[in-house]
């Protein structure tokens, strides 16, 4: 208690680790709450899940509980996995791809990501799974970062590609982005025109906790 009580004071360090693939992850208490964290930017629940509780919140929290299968690429600490049960009350089929166990380690130990019933963890690389994948989903979350690099294959036609390929019937894909430089900007405006604009709503939303967009492409019907 009295821990939790500093914390709103100054951030508490509780675990501190290196990874091969996300470098450092540190968990820590700020403001009363756990966060996780890479070296240089929030990896689950602070300022994370504020932008992808953003981004649910615009599909509409009635439609989501409504889906039958929601697929995350990106689990990490899983803000959103907790979002998506916690506050919208969504009990069906959720299955999240992380390609760093030591982050899912540290999920299940310290948010308890392996007592969510409805949850399905596969530790693989993002690409390469949506290529083997057969499963068929309603909405397809999409946030992988490497503390402050965003793949490149995320962007490329044949990813955008290989997700359409998975969608149930007027499927949605929520990406969130971080945009710090003229270059990311120009990115995200090439990104948009992988997707066929006569099949495809695409809305964009920036400015979101200063650096990041989120980007959703609902398939018309």
């Amino acid at each position: 208690m009295f821990r939790k009580f500093l914390s709103y004071i100054f951030p508490i360090n509780l675990y501190k680790t290196d990874s091969e693939i996300s470098k450092s992850i540190e968990v820590t208490l700020h403001n009363g709450e756990l966060v996780l964290d890479s070296e240089n930017v929030n990896y689950s629940y602070g300022s994370l899940q504020k932008i992808l509780r953003f981004g649910l919140k615009q599909i509409g929290f009635e439609s989501i509980r409504e889906m039958q299968n929601i697929l995350i690429l990106g689990v990490a600490g899983g803000s959103v996995i907790k979002t998506l049960v916690d506050e919208i009350g969504y009990s069906r089929k959720i299955k999240g791809v992380e390609i760093d166990p030591n982050i899912i380690e540290i999920a299940n130990k310290y948010f308890e990501l392996d007592k969510i019933p409805n949850l399905e963890i596969v530790i693989a690389d993002a690409e390469k799974f949506v290529k083997t994948e057969t499963e068929k989903y309603d909405l397809i979350i999409i946030d992988i970062f490497q503390d402050r690099k965003m793949p490149d294959f995320l962007f490329e036609k044949t990813f955008s590609d290989d997700l359409i390929l998975l969608f149930q019937q007027n499927g949605i894909i929520l990406f969130n982005t971080m945009k710090t430089c003229l270059e990311d900007t120009e990115r995200n405006k090439k990104y948009k025109l992988n997707f066929n604009q006569k099949k495809f709503d695409i809305i964009e939303f920036s400015g979101i906790e200063h650096y990041n967009e989120i980007l959703i492409m609902k398939q018309k019907s």
